[in-house]
């Protein structure tokens, strides 16, 4: 049996929470989730699964960015380090994190987005969530970027991915490291 968990980070910061989100993330990703990834899953709502023991099965967050499209800023609750520990997978619990964020994104952002690796973009169509077909750059320091190498990012809810037009630009804020 497990139990999920919403909370903002300023709540986790006690009991070594934050470290052990830290170490899933890092192992679920085998290395590659670096400082910059890390400071993207701060500062918003998390979602965590603990099993009996009470230790973290899987994790996931959502962070406030805003988007620029046909001239109107959109609140965008971006999703951001979704993880299953490795001997947990493939029962269901990163549904039900994404269940939690998709709650929060519903009722506190206009529009969710994410980026998706080969394996967890399965997991998201099958939730609903399309792929961005239009253009997309992102607010730089010095003016708008392009993005010529980066995938599409997947959107939710599909009502308010479906009312964006896709011939017109999608833009998103700058951050360090991965802009996505």
């Amino acid at each position: 049996m497990t139990t999920l968990r919403t909370a903002h980070t300023a709540d986790l910061a006690g009991d070594g929470e934050l470290t052990a989100v830290r170490a899933l993330l890092d192992a679920a990703f085998h290395g590659d989730f670096s400082d910059a990834d890390w400071a993207h899953s701060l500062g918003g709502v998390h979602a965590l699964v603990h099993d009996d023991a009470g230790e973290l099965v899987a994790h996931g967050s959502v962070a406030q960015r805003h988007a620029v499209h046909e001239g109107r800023t959109l609140r965008v609750g971006y999703v951001e380090a979704v993880a299953v520990r490795q001997d947990a997978r493939h029962a269901g619990l990163g549904g039900r994190v994404m269940g939690a964020l998709e709650r929060v994104i519903g009722a506190a952002y206009d529009l969710g987005a994410l980026s998706a690796s080969e394996e967890g973009a399965r997991l998201y169509a099958a939730r609903g969530w399309l792929r961005w077909d239009g253009p997309f750059a992102a607010y730089g320091p010095d003016g708008v970027v392009q993005l010529p190498d980066e995938e599409p990012p997947f959107l939710f809810p599909a009502a308010a991915a479906r009312a964006l037009d896709p011939s017109h630009r999608l833009l998103v804020d700058w951050r360090d490291g991965d802009i996505l």
